[in-house]
C-alpha cells in the first residue's frame, strides 16, 4: 500500500480557510463526492462520528480525521492544507494547517489501520510537512504526498 493508491490528484485542495470543524467535514464531503462518487452526508455523518471518540488533531498543525463507511469499496484519502490555521482540538493545543482524510469501507479491519499508519508516519516527516506548507499547487502537493513515502520504504 502506497499513498499513490490512495489519493487521487483531484483529491488535494488548498484553502484560505476554515471557520469551524463542521465546516471542513462539509468541505471534504464535498471533496469525496467529486473525486470518489461517495455520499457526501454519509462522509459528513461518519468524520462526526468518529470526532465524537476523540480529536483527529494529532499535533503539530496535522490532522487525520477518518470514517468507516458503508458502500464504499476501497480505502480512499484527501489532502487539505489551509492558509490559515484552524483550531481543532489538537492534542497539543496547536492549530491544524495540514489535513489528511481517510475513508474506508466498513469492515475494512487491518488495512484501514495500516493506511492510517501509513498516513501518520508520512506526515510525522518534517520535511515532508515543510515541503506541504511551502507550496500551493495542489498538482505539487500531491506529488510531495505520493513521493514521500518511496523516500522511507524499507
Amino acid at each position: 500500500m502506497d499513498i499513490a493508491s490512495l489519493l487521487k490528484p483531484e483529491a488535494v485542495r488548498v484553502l484560505g480557510t476554515m471557520t469551524s470543524k463542521k465546516r471542513l467535514f462539509q468541505e471534504l464531503g464535498d471533496i469525496a463526492a467529486a473525486a470518489y462518487d461517495l455520499d457526501a452526508a454519509a462522509v459528513v455523518d461518519g468524520l462526526q462520528e468518529r470526532e465524537s471518540l476523540g480529536p483527529t488533531g494529532v499535533g503539530h498543525g496535522i490532522a487525520l480525521p477518518h470514517a468507516r463507511l458503508e458502500g464504499i469499496e476501497r480505502i480512499v484519502g484527501i489532502f487539505m492544507r489551509l492558509e490559515r490555521p484552524m483550531d481543532f482540538d489538537s492534542v497539543d493545543r496547536q492549530p491544524v494547517d495540514l489535513i489528511f482524510a481517510l475513508f474506508a469501507p466498513k469492515e475494512s479491519g487491518v488495512e484501514h489501520l495500516k493506511a492510517l499508519a501509513l498516513i501518520s508516519r508520512t506526515m510525522r516527516d518534517a520535511n515532508t510537512c515543510a515541503k506541504l506548507r511551502a507550496n500551493n499547487s495542489p498538482a505539487t502537493l500531491h506529488a510531495i504526498l505520493t513521493e514521500a513515502r518511496h523516500t522511507h520504504a524499507a
